[in-house]
């Protein structure tokens, strides 16, 4: 199990107290092997995908210790113990943290940094004693935006219209890649006549190999079967296709989902949930709101050799 970054602080502080430099890597990785992580455990990404969660968890240890003065950093992405880490270690803690920390100005001022006037003294503080880390926060509370924009996208498009349904499917085909323009998608793709679509696009704008494609807008809690896959894999003959994507606003029994056909045909299904997250991806029936952007030291700035 990953430790929170608050239970890496006193094992980073009593890793470095012997006095000498270390790298930050060199800390990652004796703190992992210190905590025995395993080969998937080092490998797990924040939600963002921009950096193994550990190694996260490390450097927010890093910066807290740093910025209540137990440790320096002496030159660049280098470490040592201070004088004041070295007497906390002293006092033998069960346990530093945030709220540990509170105890030396240096980081009380740190937590303060760009505070209003009119908010509490204890406020700042307390939101600071949590087992994630700041991007991990961040990373939680964007997929739980997501996640509701990706209900409500879907409840808009059980709604639709089968003709708006079909222009939609259309859109975010072209915007993936697939059908050329939406002209000559729209030419390929038409109406199945059960409120959804039915046709073959181009893989991409050469038309290097065709893609049957079958799109049915159910009524969640409709779900489909793989009697509906195995019709699907058949027609793929008959359009001269081997390689289709079946799309539904519903969901797939676990038999659809398992079912492989025994020929060279490829497919792809593609349910309710996983069409609202292309939709959000690809900017179809939903807008940007507000862009935050993440920033870090750029070291090399600072290198003056």
């Amino acid at each position: 199990m990953i430790p929170d970054y608050q239970s890496l602080m006193l094992p980073l502080l009593k890793l470095v107290s012997d006095k000498q430099e270390y790298k930050y890597r060199d800390l990652i990785e004796k703190l992992a092997s210190e905590f025995k992580l395993t080969d998937e455990e080092r490998k797990e990404l924040l939600a963002s995908g921009n950096q193994p969660v550990f190694d996260n968890r490390v450097g927010w240890a890093k910066t807290y210790l740093k910025k209540a003065g137990l440790i320096d950093s002496p030159k660049r992405a280098t470490f040592v113990i201070t004088e004041l880490g070295l007497q906390t270690l002293k006092e033998n803690p069960d346990r530093i943290d945030a709220k540990y920390l509170r105890k030396f100005p240096a980081f009380i001022e740190f937590v303060h940094a760009g505070k209003g006037d009119s908010e509490s003294e204890e406020e700042p503080i307390s939101q600071e004693i949590t087992a994630q880390t700041p991007e991990e926060n961040l990373d939680r509370a964007y997929q739980r935006i997501r996640k509701s924009l990706a209900s409500e996208l879907l409840s808009k498009v059980t709604e639709l219209s089968p003709a708006f349904f079909e222009r939609l499917v259309i859109e975010l085909l072209v915007k993936m890649g697939y059908g050329g323009s939406m002209k000559d998608a729209g030419k390929a793709i038409g109406k199945s006549g059960d409120e959804g679509i039915d046709g073959t696009i181009k893989e991409d704008k050469l038309g290097l190999d065709i893609i049957y494609v079958q799109a049915k807008r159910w009524k969640i809690g409709n779900v489909v079967g793989r009697p509906e896959i195995q019709k699907f894999v058949g027609a793929l003959a008959g359009q001269g296709a081997k390689k289709g994507i079946f799309i539904t606003t519903s969901s797939f029994t676990k038999e659809a989902l398992d079912y492989t056909p025994k020929n060279e045909t490829k497919i792809v299904l593609i349910d309710g949930e996983r069409l609202a997250q292309h939709m959000i991806d690809f900017n179809i029936g939903c807008t940007i709101q507000q862009t935050y952007e993440l920033k870090k030291i750029d070291s090399d700035y600072f290198d003056e050799e």
